[in-house]
């Protein structure tokens, strides 16, 4: 919790938020119209890409962006799938646990022969309820 909570870009403790609406705009550097986020800081009007795999959005829809106060042009819409949780690390966090799954069948299967043995035969000696 702690990682994600501090590691946001832009930062939450310090970023600001404003409200976005949704509109269709021409980005040059992939040469299509993609959906931006058009929001206003400081009398100056911005847009920021807020296309994100699996999100949702359409065009007029109303959003918050997030944005550091010194570089109000780097802002992010600020939604729980793609600001705080990402699909990066959904992913790795997915695959972590797989390979401590296997990690722990490995180490709990097939012990050795005297190990079962032990095991097997385990009896739990007798305590007195009270020391003398």
């Amino acid at each position: 919790m702690c990682y994600i909570l501090f590691t946001r870009q832009p930062d939450f403790f310090d970023g600001e938020k404003a409200p976005a609406t949704i509109q269709m705009l021409y980005d040059s550097a992939v040469k299509q119209i993609i959906p931006a986020a058009v929001y206003q800081a400081g009398g100056t009007w911005y847009h920021t890409d807020a296309r994100y795999l699996f999100r949702r959005i359409h065009v007029g829809q109303k959003v918050t962006v997030i944005y550091e106060t010194a570089t109000p042009g780097t802002a992010t819409v600020y939604a729980f799938w793609g600001y705080w949780i990402g699909w990066g690390e959904l992913l790795f966090t997915v695959v972590g646990y797989v390979v401590l799954l296997q990690i722990a069948y490995a180490v709990t299967t097939n012990p050795n022969a005297n190990s079962l043995q032990d095991q097997l035969s385990y009896a739990p000696e007798k305590k007195r309820k009270y020391n003398d």
